[in-house]
């Protein structure tokens, strides 16, 4: 088989402040922006991997949600254990320096896990948990 991973989901709360952490904090670049009844989808990715992108969602916009699940939505992703993204860099003590340069919210400095990897990790505007490892 040949398959890719084309674009993952990642809920916002706030578009504006998500657009700001993953176009000026990480770098990507913004491949669709588009919005619809008030509500806001925007798709970002690496440059150098026009392929694979992340779509920033209102979590609560799918159908069928009822007002529990929209509460514990918002519960989870205000505890930030709603979503994560795993993204690799081959400079992780530089990478970590900008995340801190540019006041991103730390969660983890880099540090060698037991299983491994060598990684970081800071939480997007919307509580998302972004985990970066050191590639070789």
């Amino acid at each position: 088989m040949d398959i890719s991973i084309h674009a993952s989901f990642l809920p916002h709360s706030d578009p504006e402040a998500s657009l700001a952490f993953y176009r000026d904090t990480l770098g990507f670049e913004v491949r669709n922006d588009v919005g619809h009844k008030g509500m806001r989808w925007i798709t970002v990715g690496p440059a150098n991997q026009p392929g694979t992108s992340i779509v920033l969602y209102p979590p609560t916009a799918s159908p069928g949600i009822t007002d529990d699940e929209r509460r514990v939505i918002g519960e989870m992703m205000a505890k930030g254990t709603y979503g994560i993204v795993v993204l690799s860099t081959r400079n992780l003590d530089g990478t970590f320096e900008r995340l801190q340069a540019r006041e991103a919210e730390i969660v983890q400095e880099p540090t060698r896990q037991p299983y491994g990897v060598r990684d970081c990790a800071v939480r997007d505007p919307a509580g998302n948990m972004v985990r970066i490892q050191e590639v070789a």
